[in-house]
């Protein structure tokens, strides 16, 4: 067994979740599938992997069929650099295959920027959209601290300029690491591993040119007919809360902000995200 596979394995050990393989457009998906109830499905962001939402997985599984894939070319799933359209096909065949009602579609950072997206074809019906400090929503221009970190990880990823990454990534990062637990070794060496992966890299590339290098139409995200609302974390240093106050005027989605939080919620504050998400869904799902 290869160490990337072994360190995957870890990482998943226990949680509420199975792994599954599908073929979606083409794309050879591994996908966390586990819980009941209405389908959530949740997409990560730019060079992580699904188990990037471990900190919520329990709590959501126990009201929720979720349904969590890794992005293509990221994690185990397969697929280089696509287009924009493909990618959108492959969300599609996701939902066609593994949702057997309207789900509750959850994106962050890119997935957000792929989510909204998808939701403005109108595709499908979903039952919500939830954006997650997402890209997409303006210009991608990173607070230079943070983009320097996240070139010198992506330029010689180690532990040591993960960690420095992450902590730009995270409010409190001593707070992320307690909150993973045990999983911390792991989630941070799959992290490292993916990084050093240059399929990985250009796939992450491929996705923040296509979703995130230019802002999404305002007309297209006025064409975006499901409920749909946002959360934030109030410190996010690659797309600042005044981003997300924007839309929420411009679009009257509903605006929750996780306070203590940079640009991941569920991973810096696992429980005041779950509690936003809930009430994001409530706010938007007519009974």
């Amino acid at each position: 067994m290869n160490t990337r596979r072994s360190t995957r394995e870890t990482l998943l050990s226990g949680l509420p979740v199975t792994e599954r393989r599908r073929t979606c457009a083409g794309v050879p998906t591994a996908v966390l599938e586990g819980g009941a109830g209405t389908p959530l499905v949740l997409l990560h962001g730019p060079g992580e992997f699904a188990a990037s939402w471990l900190p919520v997985l329990p709590r959501l599984a126990r009201h929720h069929r979720l349904v969590v894939p890794d992005l293509p070319g990221h994690g185990a799933s397969g697929g280089g650099p696509l287009a924009a359209e493909r990618v959108l096909d492959w969300l599609d065949e996701l939902v066609g295959a593994a949702c057997p009602a309207p789900p509750v579609l959850v994106g962050k950072t890119i997935g957000g920027a792929i989510a909204a997206r998808y939701a403005a074809q109108n595709r499908r019906e979903l039952a919500a959209l939830v954006l997650v400090d997402t890209l997409g929503l303006a210009a991608f221009e990173p607070a230079p601290r943070f983009g320097l970190a996240l070139h010198r990880f992506l330029g010689d990823p180690t532990p040591r300029t993960y960690e420095r990454l992450m902590e730009f990534c995270a409010f409190d990062l001593d707070r992320v690491r307690a909150n993973i637990g045990r999983r911390w070794d792991a989630y941070a060496a799959y992290a490292v591993e993916l990084a050093a992966d240059p399929q990985v890299q250009a796939a992450l590339g491929g996705l923040i040119g296509q979703f995130a290098a230019a802002p999404i139409p305002a007309e297209e995200l006025a064409r975006i007919g499901a409920p749909t609302a946002l959360v934030w974390g109030r410190h996010d240093l690659v797309t600042p809360l005044a981003v997300a106050e924007a839309a929420s005027a411009a679009h009257g989605w509903p605006l929750h902000v996780a306070e203590d939080a940079g640009d991941d919620p569920a991973l810096d504050q696992p429980g005041a995200f779950v509690d936003a998400l809930r009430s994001a869904v409530g706010t938007v799902v007519v009974p």
